[in-house]
């Protein structure tokens, strides 16, 4: 059984790709031959030949290290794998383990075929009778501790069917293949084959068979983001997480059923639709002014920005200055008047999401969340205890000190 990237297509396509589509032809590809062919993934690696600098800039940001083969590198694993030092801090969580600390399975470096993220936390895959899957040990990189990941099912959960689909590119479920680790050009761009064949000398041609997501309406575009950075199930393959059979341009809620909290799921999103985990971006800002406003994804992050800095959450700027690119603080009254330090931030994004750990990552509906909102219901955060000092106060007289400075 096959697991690894479809190394023949690949080859293939990168074959085609030299005889015709980066080098003038002598006018005698015929469009419609090419056309007439099934359309296929290529890989990124391919892309390169002709879009060496977008390339470059897509190397340098997370999508393409979101999945790595540690077979080829070690060097993806971040941390050192001591079984001992795995075991310690799994015994500070002990309490909250679903199968006796013992007999949790501890990967042996040499069976990590690829690791999943390396910023906020990493994952390690492993290969069991045929199948890939999750290993039960996850390392949260800030913190530098280890901790249990579905250490009571972990090898009942399928890796390609449940989670593969934002992780690689080009997943084939039928054949348990994926053309490449990593969110690669084609996650956001389509298949490639075709634009790859074809020659420079047939320009309109060969734009015509690739998606430019910045050419697409905004609701269609955006949800290209949408299809990963979303929490739901899979409405063409049940038990599946990510949106089998979507393609970019395509309607992601034609694939997609997103999860809700009125449908019951508390684990993942608060009473108020707030998202409570990672990857549910886009239903945050599903709920945003900036969605009815037409501010999207790519108003504020990148995917492969020629000549950017590198920041930690792929942002046009660092921090607060993103807002100010649109927003202008015209005065200093109410919260701003102590507040003026002018992180937006930190109030209008609160962080009340987790990635590695609870509090890690921002909330993005861009809406502060006042005291009296965790008064309504308990286990919603609020902006102000998330933050500094206030983190102790009472909630009522925080709140009464948040309408005094509200007054005008």
């Amino acid at each position: 059984m096959k697991i690894n990237t479809n190394i023949g297509v690949l080859i293939t396509a990168y074959s085609m790709l030299l005889l015709t589509g980066c080098v003038g032809d002598k006018g005698d590809t015929d469009v419609d031959t090419v056309l007439s062919q099934p359309k296929h993934y290529v890989g990124s690696e391919v892309c390169k030949t002709c879009h060496l600098e977008h390339y470059d800039s897509w190397k340098m940001t997370l999508h393409s290290r979101m999945t790595q083969d540690a077979t080829a590198n070690k060097d993806v694993i971040i941390t050192e794998l001591d079984e001992k030092k795995i075991r310690e801090d799994f015994k500070k969580i002990e309490k909250k383990l679903k199968v006796p600390l013992d007999e949790i399975y501890i990967p042996k470096v040499d069976e990590i075929k690829y690791t999943i993220g390396s910023q906020w936390k990493q994952r390690y895959v492993v290969e069991k009778n045929g199948d890939l899957y999750i290993s039960p040990v996850q390392f949260n990189a800030d913190q530098n501790r280890f901790v249990n990941y579905h250490e009571h099912d972990w090898d009942k959960r399928p890796w390609l069917k449940k989670c593969a689909g934002c992780h690689t590119t080009g997943v084939d479920l039928k054949k348990k293949t994926f053309v490449e680790p990593g969110v690669g050009c084609e996650a956001c761009h389509g298949k490639g084959s075709w634009h790859a064949a074809l020659p420079k000398s047939k320009l309109y041609e060969k734009r015509n068979t690739i998606i430019n997501p910045a050419k697409l309406t905004m609701g269609v575009s955006v949800e290209i983001c949408g299809s990963c950075h979303n929490r739901g199930k899979s409405k063409h393959v049940k038990g599946s997480s990510w949106p089998v059979g979507y393609e970019p341009g395509k309607s992601l809620e034609s694939y997609y059923r997103s999860t809700t909290f009125k449908d019951g799921d508390v684990k993942h999103v608060y009473a108020n639709e707030f998202a409570k985990g990672h990857h549910q971006q886009y239903l945050d800002w599903k709920m945003s002014k900036h969605a009815k406003e037409g501010v999207t994804c790519t108003s504020c992050h990148y995917s492969h920005e020629i000549g950017r800095g590198a920041s930690r959450s792929q942002t046009y700027n660092k921090g607060s200055k993103v807002c100010f690119e649109c927003h202008e603080q015209v005065n200093k009254k109410g919260p701003h008047a102590i507040h003026s330090f002018a992180n937006c931030v930190g109030c209008h994004m609160p962080r009340i999401a987790k990635s590695a750990e609870s509090g890690d990552i921002h909330s993005h509906v861009f809406v502060t969340l006042l005291p009296k909102d965790t008064l309504a219901n308990p286990k919603v955060p609020n902006s102000c205890q998330t933050c500094h000092k206030h983190k102790n106060e009472d909630l009522r007289e925080l709140q009464k000190k948040y309408d005094k400075l509200t007054k005008r």
